[in-house]
């Protein structure tokens, strides 16, 4: 079984991804904990191209690199543990792709939807918890910013927007849960829903 999770940065996905891997290994069942970018060696150091602030990359360059990121990130990690009958667990997948550089940097939908069927193999999370939470209270979580987070708020208006559209297209898939409860109301909630997958 393949999970993702999404949102904003400071929406509180991390904590939910730990929170709902302990749980299911709490019942037995095998996990494996990921992320994007950086869930492979390859991915770490396109991660550290991708999130420097000192680093100015235009949005087509910071598309092609979040895919080659994702194509690793499925070769050597998600495909080998879903063939292997593990639950994985990923904080991010191909919908941060379309809600940042879709509706965040006004790249062609379309295209990125195209592209991303390539670099996932096809591959989609058959549940994605979509933590939504209002930009202006996630800047206030973030201590330290990184390139994607020093943008313009408009932008992450826009990203947020891009995430809630995307949920109202694949209901079945998407599950939009409040990130502005408490980890514990909002972890809670997911239980609820993914004990209906297991």
């Amino acid at each position: 079984m393949f999970i993702s999770f999404e949102g904003i940065d400071k929406s509180g996905k991390s904590s939910q991804v730990k929170l709902l891997a302990e749980y299911l290994e709490k019942m037995n069942y095998e996990v494996v904990r990921t992320c994007e970018p950086g869930g492979t060696r390859v991915g770490q150091k396109i991660k550290l191209i991708l999130l420097r602030p000192s680093y100015r990359i235009s949005g087509i360059s910071e598309f092609f690199l979040y895919l080659a990121d994702r194509a690793e990130h499925v070769r050597q990690v998600i495909k080998l543990a879903l063939e292997a009958g593990k639950i994985v667990i990923s904080d991010r997948f191909s919908d941060a792709t379309v809600a940042y550089q879709g509706y965040g940097r006004g790249l062609d939908i379309a295209w990125i939807e195209a592209l991303n069927e390539k670099a996932t193999q096809g591959i989609l999370p058959e549940v994605t918890f979509l933590l939504d939470i209002n930009p202006d209270l996630a800047r206030q979580r973030a201590k330290k910013k990184d390139r994607i987070e020093r943008e313009e708020m408009d932008f992450h208006h826009r990203v947020r927007q891009g995430y809630l559209e995307l949920a109202k297209l694949h209901p079945e898939r998407i599950k939009t849960m409040n990130g502005e409860g408490s980890p514990k109301e909002i972890h809670l909630a997911i239980r609820k829903i993914i004990l209906k997958y297991l």
